[in-house]
């Protein structure tokens, strides 16, 4: 899956997402704005003190942690971003507006990071976890290895 790195498919995804808050009644502030943008432009792995350093520069004033995270729970909710256990980082989901659970694929080498769109490896094993009677309150599945470009560089 190819992210989402043009700016016209940005702007796309950003006009996407505020109908979507409309129709949910959520407010999509200027700040909830300004993350998702600065993560559509540079789609891999981000953590909220990285964001928060390239928003300050861009935005030219300090900003608290509690600004970029509340902004990053709201995405998170939202369905428009997903956080990676692993490293604590965060990505754009590529598909908003559509239920579904995170499967990625994660270079342990290059940090590169593919969101697989297939429904059914999270359905199974939510079904597998509800066989065993486990309520699942995170669905995030990360598979840690090196990427084709990595594995042929040695």
């Amino acid at each position: 899956m190819k992210a989402t790195t043009d700016s016209q498919s940005s702007e796309a995804t950003l006009e996407q997402a505020e109908t979507l808050c409309r129709k949910r009644g959520a407010r999509f502030t200027p700040m909830r704005r300004e993350v998702f943008e600065l993560m559509l432009a540079e789609p891999g792995p981000r953590s909220a003190y990285d964001l928060m350093a390239t928003l300050e520069g861009r935005l030219n004033r300090r900003l608290a942690p509690p600004t970029v995270y509340r902004a990053l729970d709201f995405l998170l909710a939202q369905g428009f971003i997903h956080r990676l256990e692993s490293t604590h980082a965060y990505l754009p989901c590529m598909h908003i507006g559509h239920a579904h659970h995170g499967v990625y694929l994660v270079c342990e080498r290059c940090g590169q990071t593919v969101e697989l769109d297939d429904p059914t490896i999270a359905t199974r094993l939510e079904q597998g976890a509800e066989a065993h009677g486990f309520s699942v309150n995170r669905p995030v599945v990360e598979l840690h290895g090196r990427c084709g470009r990595c594995r042929e560089d040695g």
